[in-house]
């Protein structure tokens, strides 16, 4: 019965012919070495599980289960298209009902299921972060493993700070706004109807990016509607392999958004637009939601897919240079790759420079860093230096 998930998904482990494509792309595998944390090794493993040659309460199998960050860069260099993230999904299904849940895991899981203790979490973290109290007090804790999760959780929350535009930009969202509304170019829902994931987090402490999205859709003649009722989009919980915690939050936000009548929802969170996108597979065999769900996910776009797609409407310039990281779960899971830069281009005055290695994993991937601080800061690291090259 643990391995229920993997055995569901035992034909798409057969693609696999070890061929080795997927070890560079590993961030894992390139830095450790191990057969068995790179995709090859780890769908070995599974295998193993599939076939009963390894319990799933196994330490080996939970422990190189657990190391993949789930970037999926594995999957777009595959010959055979072998759909890892499925699989890894279903693996992590299996560690999850063969152990007890670690706890800063489980208080997290916890949190995000429920829109009420999202809410007061997030109006905590605003008011700690607008005191300015988030850095100064992580600077302050002990660097022992003991304190790690909640400095690592207070220097993420002291980096969702909104940071000053350049000198010569416009002040704000006042003057972005002043420059996008009114005049020519779109008229207001000439190219449909959107609407935006709000998100938890996303909207808990970027609630302005939630506005500016808003604002550049209508420009661009979405008419943008408030969709009450959506909450998480349950990528932690799918992540974590609470798979029924993900069901829950994935039907509430289909019988939220796919009630709404409109052509598109736009996600402007790479992580919450995978797993938006993956909603039909999610919800497959559940007869009340599992059409609606695939009708979601098919209507589901990145902000940069919609903007990109018709000529833009540009707002002011702004006299900056830049560089674009790519998400891993926006190019390798979504597979969204030009419609960013595309925008990034159309920008009056941003000088946009290349990254090295743009496509590599920043070592986040969710809450990565609470669990495997050392090897998600490792691989952080090194896209900080390409940033700072």
């Amino acid at each position: 019965a643990l391995a229920a998930a993997l055995w569901a998904q035992e034909d798409k482990l057969k693609p696999c012919v070890h061929c080795g494509f997927c070890l560079p792309a590993c961030p894992t595998y390139s830095r450790l070495g191990d057969e068995n944390d790179s995709p090859r090794g780890r769908l070995h493993l599974m295998r193993a599980v599939v076939e009963g040659r390894l319990s799933p309460e196994s330490e080996a199998f939970q422990t190189h289960i657990d190391r993949c960050l789930g970037c999926r860069a594995c999957e777009p260099v595959c010959p055979s298209s072998v759909q890892y993230g499925v699989l890894l999904e279903a693996a992590r299904e299996s560690v999850f009902r063969a152990r007890k849940t670690p706890a800063v895991v489980g208080m997290l899981l916890a949190i995000f299921s429920s829109r009420f203790w999202t809410r007061w979490s997030m109006r905590l973290a605003r008011v700690v972060r607008g005191l300015g109290l988030a850095g100064w007090v992580a600077r302050l804790m002990p660097e022992s493993r003991l304190f790690h999760p909640m400095r690592f959780g207070l220097a993420m929350l002291e980096a969702s700070r909104e940071r000053p535009l350049p000198v010569g930009s416009p002040s704000g969202s006042a003057a972005t706004r002043g420059s996008l509304d009114g005049g020519s170019g779109w008229r207001e829902g000439s190219r449909g109807r959107v609407a935006i994931l709000r998100g938890c987090v996303q909207d808990g402490l970027f609630a302005r990016v939630n506005d500016a999205t808003e604002r550049v859709l209508r420009a661009n003649g979405y008419d943008v509607i408030e969709v009450k009722g959506q909450g998480c989009c349950g990528a932690l919980h799918t992540h974590a392999g609470n798979a029924e915690g993900a069901r829950e939050l994935a039907r509430a936000n289909v019988e939220a958004l796919g009630s709404a009548r409109v052509d598109f929802v736009a996600v402007n969170a790479a992580g919450c637009g995978a797993a938006l996108k993956e909603y039909g597979h999610l919800l497959q065999a559940e007869a009340e939601h599992g059409q609606m769900a695939a009708q979601l996910a098919a209507s589901t776009r990145d902000i940069s897919e919609l903007l990109a797609s018709d000529p833009l409407r540009v707002g002011a310039p702004l006299p900056a240079r830049v560089t674009y990281d790519a998400a891993c779960h926006l190019c390798h899971a979504q597979g969204v790759r030009k419609e960013p830069r595309m925008l990034l281009g159309a920008i009056p005055e941003l000088v946009v420079l290349p990254l090295r290695d743009e496509e590599e994993c920043c070592g986040g991937a969710g809450i990565y860093g609470i669990t495997h601080a050392e090897l998600g800061g490792d691989i952080g690291a090194d896209k900080v230096s390409a940033v700072l090259a």
